[in-house]
């Protein structure tokens, strides 16, 4: 296999720790050095992991020591994390969304063209055997022709939960641009690219009360929309009816159904990576769950990353920059049409990554699998 991949992660909030127990000890990567803004964050965390170094941002962008950062920043550092290493010759895989503005992810993608370099995007959930058995189901015409999909995601807010919820409710955040990618990732690969939206958006509170951790009991402003539903027109002629937000308590709609001409499927939490699939077919009397058929079983974060370093420039990464990219310009299409009143014809477009084929734990994890 030659030698490992050489990563370098930036940004050591709580999502650092599921990437770090999907790399650490893969034999096809080996994470060299971790930076934060916080110096102590970054040297706790390299005290704990052997021949890891803790580096400034900088010095992390620039080390020789260094094949791909992974960008695991606030939504509003995404562009110049990513820039930085684009910039030093690097290629770059980001948590979603690519960037925090249109505009920037397209300097992202138009830079790493420039330089010759990749960029991988999350979400990478949806490679997981959830979504890629209820693609691997629509392709195979199990519902027949897809007519449209209903995506529902509903919950009071990450405040409660997260000790710094800031980042939720700034720019960059929302349900939308947080959530969302989840959703529209799973939408392109289940039914394609998107070309036109139509959206409405509300902010019904100026403020939330952090729930826990140290600052809890506080009061952040929220400077973004909290609640966003709209209509998505696929390429392929389908619709989709789209639902995102902070603002409910809990609700009873499956996170994803797909309607055929001849069935229905129910699709799992697209921020997870397995779930069932169910499907109720035409002049039947009962749903029934279909077996996992395609995706990395018992996948977890970072997979994406590791599917795109194996890409190795032989095929397209199915975690890519231009999935990402086609998904914020749904979003942003989204608010923008919500701003506008009008429908919003997308300028990107990205065909659904290549299928998952069903592959277990141990090949995707590696002789680590089990540790």
């Amino acid at each position: 296999m030659g030698d490992a991949h050489r990563i370098g992660l930036v940004g050591l909030g709580v999502i650092s720790r599921a990437y770090l127990d999907t790399l650490l000890g893969h034999p096809a990567v080996r994470v060299t050095a971790v930076a934060d803004l916080d110096a102590t964050r970054s040297a706790a965390v390299a005290a704990e992991l052997s021949g890891v170094q803790a580096l400034t941002v900088e010095e992390l962008l620039s080390s020789p020591d260094v094949d791909t950062v992974l960008n695991l920043t606030v939504p509003a550092a995404h562009a110049e994390i990513a820039l930085g290493a684009i910039g030093r010759g690097k290629n770059v895989y980001g948590e979603k969304p690519l960037a925090a503005t249109l505009a920037d992810a397209q300097a992202v993608m138009a830079a790493a063209a420039k330089a010759g370099v990749g960029v991988g995007c999350a979400p990478d959930t949806v490679l997981g055997t959830g979504i890629q058995t209820a693609r691997a189901a629509v392709a195979a015409g199990t519902i027949g022709r897809p007519q449209f999909a209903l995506a529902v995601m509903v919950t009071p807010g990450h405040e409660r939960w997260h000790p710094h919820p800031d980042f939720y409710y700034t720019a960059g955040g929302g349900p939308l641009l947080d959530m969302g990618p989840y959703y529209l990732a799973s939408l392109v690969h289940l039914l394609g690219p998107v070309r036109a939206a139509i959206g409405a958006a509300g902010r019904l509170r100026t403020e939330r009360v952090i729930g826990s951790g140290p600052r809890a009991g506080e009061r952040i402003p929220v400077e973004v929309d909290s609640h966003v539903s709209g209509v998505l027109e696929h390429v392929g002629g389908a619709l989709t009816t789209l639902t995102t937000s902070f603002d409910g308590v809990a609700g009873t709609a499956a996170p994803i159904e797909v309607h055929g001409e001849t069935g229905t499927l129910t699709v799992p939490d697209p921020n997870g990576f397995d779930g069932e699939v169910r499907l109720f077919e035409l002049g039947g009397t009962q749903w029934r769950t279909l077996p996992a058929s395609a995706g990395y079983v018992g996948g977890a974060r970072g997979v994406g990353l590791l599917d795109f370093i194996a890409a190795d420039g032989q095929r397209a990464p199915r975690a890519s920059g231009e999935l990402a990219l086609h998904v914020l310009e749904t979003m942003t299409a989204l608010l923008r049409s919500s701003a506008e009143g009008r429908r919003i014809e997308l300028t990107t477009s990205a065909p659904p990554p290549a299928p998952v084929p069903l592959t277990a734990a141990e090949e995707w994890q590696g002789p680590a699998a089990g540790r």
